[in-house]
């Protein structure tokens, strides 16, 4: 009979690979070679037997490959419950961006420039988009899919566009008011668009010459910086974010911190946490908080840093990264504690990931990468 290895040693050969059969069971000389064929088996069996008691002793856990019985999924499913996970939060946050007209709202175009879906994602979430002209009962429908919202920088402050964003303003705070923990981040245009619809005054902007510009961030004295942004900062980092140019700020209006002091509705609304100064010294707010609800403006892009690199003046040392991560994680954190709970199928059917960005940063100037979403019959 052939040896279980392909050869046959000589009956000479000591039989090291085989266990010789009793006396009283098979008396042929063929024997030992019966008895591999029953032996090695088992003896694999039980060494991988063995050896997987011996990693369930050591780590206590078991890859679903090696269960052996029939359980992946489910084992897949433990593996992404941690044990430490608070069932008050939902641990798959979704982010509503608005988007932008292009040129002006020629020909029904809008964008959002990648670098906000990318500062999203950075911090665990994902990201609808908000197509600013497509049918009002379609947006808010999305609205309905999302645990938080962000709107963007950009130009423009009228018409339609501020129309949609002061609708989605109010649809937050409504959220909010109803119980449900429902962030918004407005960035640059986003917190100039703000102050317009909070003041109920269109023309309360003032103007500044902050045009990529980098800058360091003033905290105002005293003040409070739990329950903000700024929470988890390390100390260090908080420090370096006085001195140092960590912030990229690039815009023509603002409103300095005695207007919104001044204005009722604001200093009732928002709290101011820092400043900042254009090249001509001249003071503005940068960075506002909210008093009882989870909105953050900022003057300034916290999500240029990590994410574009098309103006000159963009920081992009170590500590500028970390100050464009611990504030996407801030937003997120925030968004996972909405008691949203949306259909999967519907977000998936409405996530970013069904549009493709272009890249633009060729020029070495302006968006790396932008989505472009063209929407045929804009609304009057």
């Amino acid at each position: 009979m052939p040896s279980l290895f392909g050869s046959n040693p000589s009956s000479s050969d000591p039989a090291n690979d085989t266990v010789p059969s009793p006396s009283s069971s098979c008396s042929s000389s063929s024997s030992p070679d019966m008895w591999n064929y029953f032996f090695i088996p088992i003896l694999l069996h039980l060494t991988k037997k063995l050896s997987l008691a011996k990693a369930q002793t050591s780590t206590g856990l078991l890859l679903p490959s090696q269960r052996g019985d029939g359980s992946a999924d489910d084992s897949l499913i433990s593996f992404s419950r941690c044990a430490n996970a608070d069932p008050k939060l939902y641990y798959r946050p979704v982010i509503g961006i608005l988007s932008h007209p292009v040129g002006g709202a020629s020909g029904g175009r809008s964008y959002i420039a990648a670098s906000y879906v990318k500062f999203v994602e950075a911090a665990g979430g994902r990201v609808i988009p908000l197509i600013y002209n497509e049918p009002e009962e379609i947006l808010f429908q999305k609205l309905e899919l999302v645990n938080g919202v962000l709107l963007p920088g950009g130009r423009s402050k009228s018409g339609l566009y501020y129309d949609i964003a002061e609708k989605i303003f109010k649809k937050v705070i409504e959220k909010n008011d109803r119980g449900d923990h429902f962030p918004l981040y407005a960035i640059c245009l986003g917190f100039e668009l703000l102050t317009m619809i909070i003041s109920e005054d269109k023309k309360i902007l003032e103007r500044f010459s902050a045009l990529n510009r980098a800058s360091s961030l003033q905290f105002v004295e005293n003040v409070n910086i739990e329950g903000t942004v700024f929470q988890r900062f390390p100390p260090n980092l908080l420090q370096k974010l006085g001195t140092d140019r960590l912030v990229m700020q690039n815009h023509r209006w603002g409103i300095s911190p005695e207007k919104l002091q001044n204005t009722p509705n604001l200093s009732r609304f928002f709290k101011i946490l820092t400043t900042s100064t254009d090249k001509n010294n001249k003071v503005y707010v940068s960075t506002a908080q909210a008093h009882r609800y989870p909105v953050t403006a900022f003057q300034w892009h916290p999500e240029k840093n990590a994410f574009e690199s098309g103006l000159s003046m963009i920081p992009h040392s170590d500590d500028a990264i970390e100050v464009t991560q611990h504030v996407a994680n801030f937003f997120i954190r925030e968004a996972r504690r909405s008691l949203n709970r949306p259909a999967a199928q519907k977000v998936r059917d409405s996530l970013i990931y069904n549009y493709r960005p272009k890249y633009y940063g060729k020029a070495g100037k302006g968006f790396d990468q932008v989505y472009i979403f063209t929407q045929r019959q804009a609304r009057n």
